[in-house]
């Protein structure tokens, strides 16, 4: 039995671009099924995408992580690729990440982002994108390189197990670092991302949703590495009950006396805050594993994507792909 391919793209204004993206795709993979996810837009992003051979849907809560939600709870496949509607990637590459898929088998493939055209990527989303990769890398460990890229491919276990609380521009952060703490098999495929069509408008908030995506990595910190958290917090207060206990002690050594109640007080006060907070942490790290393992049991219901047969279409990539494995990769 052939496996079955999905293809989703997000949408919100995209009228520009969206009915080549859908052509690229039918070309590349003629054996998927093109999903465009109407997101809220007020121009013809949807009758175009159904002209070009696309099954339209609408999801009128604004946001890709609610689009993104939406289509993982209703598309049903054995490898779904994920692409945003802007043209910016080079959907041309999709047999490639998609093939890639199958022959790991790995449960997440990301085209890493390579700029071939001059201002595809504005110096502010660069270096965003550096800082908060280097975020993911030094909290949650392992080698990624573009952690916000919107072109990816998933196997059905990472879809069906992959919780989608995001609901803007901070899913990818999310589904990277589920596939990071899940040790999931991930590789990365270098593919050209230029720059937008004549009338596409970027959707993306360089300060604002860098800032969402940083607040995210900061509670997906805190949700996922707990005893990391409270430890750093725990230090922190210790050491401010030391700083304030010092002079205490010495007069106590000294003179035999405590003339400062008060800070000795607070000194021993902010300390058994401490021994507290680095209590919690622990039982919410045991929490977490338990949380983990059921995870990891949903993931393991579902076989691994299995090799897909070699089609030959126009577009598709014909010579060896780059491979970079992340996490897990075999």
């Amino acid at each position: 039995m052939e496996p079955t391919i999905a293809c989703v793209v997000p949408c919100h204004n995209e009228e520009a671009a969206v009915g080549k993206v859908v052509r690229d795709l039918r070309a590349a993979l003629p054996e998927a099924v093109v999903y465009v996810y109407d997101n809220a837009s007020t121009d013809r992003t949807a009758e175009l995408a159904r002209e070009a051979g696309a099954i339209v849907r609408h999801e009128t809560r604004k946001g890709k992580g609610n689009v993104i939600r939406r289509a993982f709870a209703d598309v049903d496949a054995d490898a779904l690729l994920i692409v945003d509607g802007d043209d910016t990637y080079d959907v041309s590459r999709a047999r490639d990440l998609v093939d890639l898929l199958f022959d790991g088998p790995y449960d997440q493939v990301v085209g890493a982002r390579r700029v071939v055209t001059d201002g595809a990527y504005r110096a502010g989303h660069a270096v965003g994108n550096k800082v908060l990769t280097g975020a993911v890398r030094s909290l949650f460990g392992n080698d990624v390189t573009d952690m916000l890229s919107g072109y990816r491919v998933f196997s059905r276990r990472f879809v069906k197990s992959f919780p989608a609380l995001a609901r803007e521009f901070e899913t990818e952060t999310e589904m990277t670092i589920h596939a990071l703490h899940l040790r999931l098999p991930t590789a990365e495929v270098p593919v050209d991302y230029r720059v937008r069509p004549a009338g596409g408008e970027s959707k993306l908030r360089t300060y604002r949703d860098g800032w969402r995506i940083l607040r995210v990595i900061l509670d997906l910190a805190r949700r996922e590495r707990p005893s990391l958290v409270h430890t750093v917090i725990a230090g922190v207060l210790a050491l401010v009950s030391v700083i304030l206990g010092i002079p205490v002690i010495a007069d106590f050594v000294r003179t035999g006396t405590v003339p400062r109640v008060p800070t000795a007080i607070l000194a021993a006060a902010i300390m058994t805050i401490a021994a507290l907070v680095l209590l919690v942490g622990y039982i919410l790290e045991s929490l977490t594993h338990m949380r983990q393992e059921q995870t990891r049991l949903v993931h393991l219901a579902y076989p691994a994507p299995v090799r897909a047969p070699r089609y030959t279409a126009r577009g598709a990539g014909t010579g060896p792909v780059p491979v970079r494995k992340t996490a897990g990769g075999p």
